[in-house]
């Protein structure tokens, strides 16, 4: 058994009371939160003490939405024209890098974000990946830098039509087995799928049945465009949601992703059948395809997350730009605040609650040992009632010192010290280089 004790904290809790603890201590055995609160450090002889000095320490952040297997597309410009459009940018940029990438490739491209999740106090992510070239087992080498790394993680491969029919339905479904076999809660799968507008009546029929075979949620894009819209009106004579719907794939433990473009009857669709919606704010801005209401959503109930679509691992970043993008977009100073921040620490928590058997998202006994000092001491009063103001407005920006994940010590004052970081850098780094050079 593993010990640690992390003491001389600002303790945000968010448990059910929102509470605070000045100069508190958390307690871990093995994976593990066992006490939280206020104890002589003396209590426990921990095999391993980090002394907080004051400094903010709060639950493992949470990414309901990433695409690690975007990291190469960092600084690279695809060849010919820029992309006039949403349906450009994935024919001229992602789909072009995602054929080029090489087994080594998707594992690399996996280790730096995970990295960088570590260094954001981020613990537990939801992904979602596509290698055409190399489809077969990149989920086990995703697998295999989230667990060198050491966070948590749910995995699934995008199915879609575009290169083979069907491509994925068997890594999904091997990985599904696997996972179930292992009976690991630090790795999990869902049943990943692109788009409804890539995804014919055939392949979406038999990805539902193997799903719903095995219990599996399903993770797919939804109208982030306009263009899913009108391929699934034209093509199937429904709505995107609709479609999923009808093929029986909505449910609590289903995520649909984006929802820029979904009407009235689509959001009562997820409302109905409890399934999850999750926003990415930035990388909507980014692709130029609008911005989902959220109030719509949340006055229907629907259970809203926050991702990053791959664009980062910043999560409290994330929830600012959600926050600032909302009251932009309804034009009211008195929405979206509390919401933004409930979608990262309260919502994403309970979205991992559908997909992981361990509690975490809490500093509270029997919660998994996840958390994450920032180096962030209060200038003005900090309570559990005015905690979100210093989200958005004093820690987005602080750095974290040291992350905790499953009662292992991730980083100590920004070094991870099971890693060499410099000589992952250099590799990649080299292996992008080469990557886009396949890319024509």
């Amino acid at each position: 058994m593993s010990t640690l004790l992390v003491k001389n904290g600002l303790l945000v809790t968010l448990n059910e009371h929102g509470e605070v603890i000045e100069n508190g201590s958390v307690y871990v055995e093995d994976a593990r939160i066992m006490e939280v609160g206020h104890f002589h450090e003396n209590r426990y002889k921990a095999d391993q003490v980090l002394d907080a000095g004051g400094r903010l320490v709060m639950p493992g952040l949470i990414n309901a939405h990433h695409h690690l297997y975007s990291t190469f597309a960092c600084g690279f410009s695809p060849p010919g024209q820029p992309a006039e459009n949403f349906k450009e940018i994935l024919e001229h940029l992602w789909w072009k890098l995602d054929f080029a990438l090489t087994e080594e490739d998707v594992y690399y491209s996996a280790l730096l974000p995970l990295v960088d999740c570590v260094k954001h106090g981020v613990t537990t992510i939801i992904d979602h990946h596509a290698s055409p070239s190399c489809r077969d087992g990149s989920l086990d080498l995703i697998e295999k830098a989230v667990r060198e790394v050491g966070i948590n993680a749910s995995l699934c491969y995008e199915v879609s039509d575009r290169n083979v029919e069907g491509g994925g339905v068997e890594e999904n479904e091997r990985f599904i087995r696997k996972c179930a076999a292992a009976a690991d809660d630090q790795v999990t799968a869902l049943f990943g799928l692109h788009a409804s507008m890539t995804l014919g009546a055939k392949t979406l029929e038999r990805c539902a049945a193997i799903g719903r075979a095995h219990g599996a949620g399903f993770h797919v894009h939804v109208a982030e465009d306009l263009i899913d819209q009108e391929v699934a009106q034209k093509e199937f004579g429904k709505r995107c949601m609709e479609r999923f719907r009808d093929a029986g794939m909505t449910g609590p433990r289903s995520i649909f992703v984006h929802g820029v473009h979904l009407d009235d009857g689509e959001l009562d669709i997820l409302a109905e059948t409890h399934s999850i919606h999750v926003h990415n704010p930035e990388s909507n801005m980014n692709n130029a395809v609008g911005t989902a209401r959220l109030a719509r959503l949340w006055k229907r109930g629907i259970l809203t997350g926050l991702g990053t679509d791959g664009m980062a691992s910043n999560m409290i970043a994330s929830a600012r730009a959600a926050y600032l993008l909302q009251r932009h977009l309804e034009h009211d100073p008195r929405v979206a605040f509390g919401e933004c921040c409930d979608m990262l620490l309260k919502n994403n928590r309970t979205i991992c609650e559908r997909l992981f058997k361990n509690k975490r998202g809490v500093l509270a006994a029997g919660a998994l040992a996840d958390l994450a000092i920032f180096d962030y001491t209060p200038f003005t009063p900090l309570s559990g009632a005015n905690f979100y103001g210093h989200l958005l407005f004093g820690l987005y920006q602080s750095r974290v010192s040291a992350t905790v994940a499953r009662g292992r010590v991730l980083m100590k004052d920004g070094v991870l010290p099971h890693l060499d970081e410099a000589a992952l850098r250099h590799k990649a780094k080299d292996l992008a280089a080469k990557m886009w050079k396949r890319i024509k």
